[in-house]
C-alpha cells in the first residue's frame, strides 16, 4: 500500500514460526505491534473494525431477509450441473457470497447406503465395538454417543469415495473459487489435483442424545496472528487496508507452519466437507455455519479492541479449537443457520474459514452417518503431510493429524496400494 497523507511506514511485526514458550507474553507483545501497524495507516483500530463490521453486518442482513421470505441460505446444486458445467452466474454468485454448498446426488443413492452398509461390515468383522477405548481426543469427546466418531481411515469405502472421478470434479469446482495464482506468476495450490486428505466416519444412531459442537472455526489458533506467513495472508487486515481483503485469496497460506496440537489439521483446505451416508433432516443435530467468509476479518480484528484483556485473544489457546461465542462475536450467532435435509449421496462443503458448529439433539430420528472428506489441493504443506498419509496408509495406522488410536493396522478388508486408480496415487504423492 503507497504511503499517503496520515500514513506512516508501517512497522515490522514480530513473529513466532513455533509456538512461544510463553504464549501470555507472546500475545501482550502482538497486540500492540497490530494496533501500531494498522495505526501507520492512517485510521485508528476502531475505524478498521467498524468497516469490517459493517461488511459483515451487511451480509449477515442479506441471511435475515433470505429467512424471513422463506428462501434457502445454503445454495444448493446438482452433480450434474457441476459436471456439465451449466452452473449459472447467480448460483456461482451465492456460492461465492455465502462460502457453503450442498451437492445433490454427488454419488447415487444406492452407492452411498451400500458405503455405510461397507462400512458397518468392516468395522464388525475386525471387532471395533470389543476393542474401542473410548474418544482419543477432547474435541468429538464432548458428543456424548458411544462412538459416534468413529477413528476409521482405510476402509474400502472411503477409499473410494476419496478417489473417485465425482469427488475429484466436485473438489476442482471448489477451487476454482479461490485466487490460487498470482498475477506474478506464483501458484499458491494445483485445483485440480487433491491430496487425499484421511479423515473420520460419523455413525449417530436413531434414539442419540447428542451434545453436539459448539461453534468454532478451523484453520489455526494463534498461529493466525503470530507467524510470518499468516500475517502476510492476512496482510490488508494488519495494515488497515480491510476493504482489500479477500478470503478466497490463498497468497501465503499454503506454505507456512502451524502451531502443533491435537485438534490442528497440518492440511490446507479450501473447503471442509463430507459425504452423506443416510437420510439427515435440517432439525436432527445437523451442522450449522454462519455462511459469511469474510467473518475471519472480524474474528482477527476483535482482539484489539479495547474491551478485551491484553493477555486474551477472545478466548483463543493453542491445542484446542479457535472459539466463537456471543460474547465476543454476537452479530455472528444471527446469521447461524443449519444445512437443508440431505439424502444419502449428497455432500456438504463450507470454506475452511468458516464458522461452524453441530446442533445438539435428543432421540434423534434416522441415523446421522458421514463421510469426512474435504477439498485439499496439492500445495507444498499438503505435499509436505502426504508424507505422513502415505506411512499411516501403508500401516493402516491413524494419520499424524488424529489421536494414535490405531485400530486398522491389523485389520482385514482394508483398501491397499493396489487398489489405487491414478487420482489416488497422485493425491498420496505415488505418482
Amino acid at each position: 500500500m503507497t504511503a499517503t497523507a496520515g500514513q506512516r511506514p508501517a512497522p515490522a511485526l514480530p513473529h513466532w514460526d513455533r509456538t512461544p514458550e510463553d504464549l501470555a507474553a507472546a500475545v501482550r507483545e502482538i497486540k500492540p505491534a497490530l494496533r501500531a501497524r494498522i495505526e501507520a495507516s492512517g485510521r485508528t483500530v476502531e475505524e478498521v473494525f467498524a468497516a469490517v463490521e459493517r461488511r459483515v453486518e451487511a451480509r449477515v442482513a442479506e441471511i435475515e431477509a433470505d429467512r424471513e421470505r422463506g428462501e434457502e441460505v445454503w445454495p444448493v446444486l446438482d452433480y450434474d450441473a457441476i459436471a456439465a458445467g451449466t452452473v449459472t452466474p447467480a448460483q456461482t454468485a451465492k456460492l461465492r457470497k455465502r462460502g457453503c454448498l450442498v451437492v445433490r446426488g454427488h454419488f447415487p443413492r444406492e452407492q452411498a447406503l451400500a458405503w455405510d452398509a461397507d462400512i458397518v461390515d468392516y468395522v464388525e468383522r475386525n471387532e471395533f465395538f470389543e476393542t474401542y477405548s473410548g474418544p482419543g481426543d477432547d474435541f468429538f469427546g464432548s458428543v456424548g454417543s458411544k462412538p459416534e466418531i468413529y477413528p476409521i481411515y482405510w476402509s474400502q469405502a472411503q477409499m473410494q469415495a476419496r478417489q473417485s472421478e465425482r469427488m475429484a470434479t466436485v473438489q476442482s469446482f471448489l477451487n476454482s473459487f479461490w485466487k490460487h495464482t498470482d498475477d506474478d506468476g506464483t501458484q499458491w495450490f494445483d485445483p485440480d489435483r487433491d491430496a487425499l486428505y484421511p479423515d473420520r466416519i460419523r455413525r449417530r444412531p436413531p434414539g442419540t442424545d447428542s451434545a453436539g459442537l459448539g461453534t468454532h472455526c478451523d484453520p489455526g489458533t494463534l498461529d493466525l496472528w503470530m507467524t510470518r506467513e499468516y500475517q502476510k495472508a492476512f496482510r490488508h487486515l494488519f495494515s488497515g487496508d480491510v476493504e482489500r481483503y479477500d478470503p478466497w485469496d490463498a497468497a501465503h497460506r499454503t506454505a507456512g507452519p502451524q502451531y502443533p496440537g491435537s485438534t490442528m489439521c497440518s492440511a490446507f483446505r479450501t473447503f471442509q466437507g463430507w459425504t452423506a451416508l443416510s437420510d439427515m433432516d435440517a432439525d436432527q443435530g445437523v451442522l450449522h455455519t454462519v455462511p459469511v467468509p469474510e467473518a475471519m476479518a472480524y474474528l482477527l480484528l476483535r482482539p484489539l479492541l479495547p474491551d478485551v484483556p491484553e493477555d486474551s485473544m477472545c478466548g483463543v489457546r493453542t491445542n484446542q479449537v479457535f472459539p466463537v461465542t456471543e460474547r465476543w462475536h454476537p452479530v455472528l450467532y444471527r446469521a447461524l443457520t443449519p444445512i437443508p435435509d440431505v439424502r444419502a449421496g449428497d455432500s456438504v462443503w463450507w470454506h475452511c474459514d468458516m464458522v461452524h458448529g453441530v446442533a445438539p439433539v435428543r432421540d434423534q430420528k434416522g441415523w446421522g452417518n458421514v463421510m469426512y472428506i474435504p477439498a485439499a489441493p496439492w500445495c507444498p504443506r499438503n505435499e509436505e503431510y502426504a508424507a505422513n498419509v502415505r506411512e499411516a496408509f501403508a500401516t493402516g495406522s491413524s494419520p499424524g493429524d488424529f489421536p494414535e488410536e490405531h485400530y486398522e493396522r491389523s485389520w482385514t478388508g482394508r483398501f491397499t496400494a493396489d487398489q489405487l486408480n491414478e487420482t489416488g496415487r497422485r493425491g498420496l504423492g505415488l505418482s
